[in-house]
């Protein structure tokens, strides 16, 4: 498999930034990264507080144990600015993987333009 396509790879399938590494391209992989990294950790954060607190309703007795009740309770806990960063988060968790994927196909096929005329 040539470097391109691996770094390619590396970008949809690991981590936004993966591929720019591979392509010696250490400044762009780390901004990626970077920012894939803190979204990722809002968003898990986020998303564990939420859980706990509902959790800890439903064995109180305050929520019921069936789909809609727990679908509602999450629904409120997420509503507000906790909501706002939560979709802001995620948003940029899927622009920086995408930007990542794009940029180092980019990058990948310029590689290959580059090797063809050395050639």
């Amino acid at each position: 498999m040539n470097k391109p396509t691996a770094a390619t790879l590396l970008s949809i399938l690991v981590y936004p930034g993966a591929g720019h590494f591979l392509l010696k391209k250490y400044v762009t992989g780390t901004v990626l990264a970077g920012a894939a990294s803190v979204a990722l950790y809002i968003v898990v954060v986020k998303t564990l507080r939420t859980a706990v607190i509902v959790a800890d309703k439903i064995q109180r007795g305050e929520v019921p144990l069936d789909v809609f009740s727990i679908t509602e309770s999450i629904t409120q806990h997420t509503r507000g600015a906790d909501g706002q960063m939560l979709n802001l988060a995620a948003a940029v968790l899927l622009i920086a993987w995408l930007i990542g994927i794009v940029d180092v196909y980019r990058l990948g096929r310029s590689y290959n333009n580059d090797e063809a005329r050395n050639d």
